[in-house]
């Protein structure tokens, strides 16, 4: 028990500091300082893990990735962790850290975080945040890439081409509704 207690005597200092930064940083607002800090140690876990696995498989790291492979990765990096964050289709991951607000935009959703503070509302802002969430896509891409490089460009293919496809949609809805026409306002016709 003497170990324990020397422990808790040690510890007592950090927790202290940690609530006076965090009292400092959030301004008396709920932010999940604590959960995010969880999702970082998660996130290193994973990398640390996947790096190790691929150490010990004995694979070696590519010199550089061709920019063709990097803009394919980009891309679908993009378009999946938008699909991830803001469409219908994947609400049933987010249901349980957010609440439905209403559409946003084509084919997307506004979603709010559920619980403020902890680990829910961490969860919460990652997974409706496409920034966020590029960080994790784009590291398992490069996982991907350096373990299994065909069956991973294919995945980002598929990813790409959807994105391709929604800026294809976006202008053919253009066209339709006439935004892409020739302004006439304040133009004389010719003779």
């Amino acid at each position: 028990m003497a170990i324990a207690d020397e422990v808790s005597r040690l510890a007592d200092p950090v927790r202290r500091w940690a609530r006076a930064q965090k009292q400092e940083y959030t301004n008396g607002e709920p932010r999940p300082l604590a959960g995010d800090l969880g999702a970082m140690g998660v996130y290193l876990g994973l990398v640390s893990a996947a790096a190790t696995a691929v150490r010990a498989s004995g694979r070696e790291l590519p010199e550089r990735i061709p920019a063709g492979d990097a803009f394919l990765l980009t891309v679908a990096t993009f378009r999946l962790a938008r699909r991830i964050a803001k469409d219908p289709v994947t609400a049933p991951v987010r249901a349980p850290f957010v609440r439905f607000e209403g559409p946003s935009g084509h084919a997307e959703v506004a979603e709010e975080v559920r619980e403020h503070g902890g680990v829910k509302h961490a969860v919460g802002e990652l997974l409706t945040c496409p920034f966020c969430l590029a960080q994790w896509v784009g590291t398992g891409f490069v996982f991907g890439y350096v373990t299994a490089p065909k069956a991973t460009r294919l995945a980002a293919l598929t990813m790409t081409m959807v994105a391709g496809s929604d800026v294809l949609q976006f202008v053919y809805d253009s066209i339709q509704n006439g935004g892409l026409a020739p302004q006439t306002e304040g133009v004389d016709p010719p003779d």
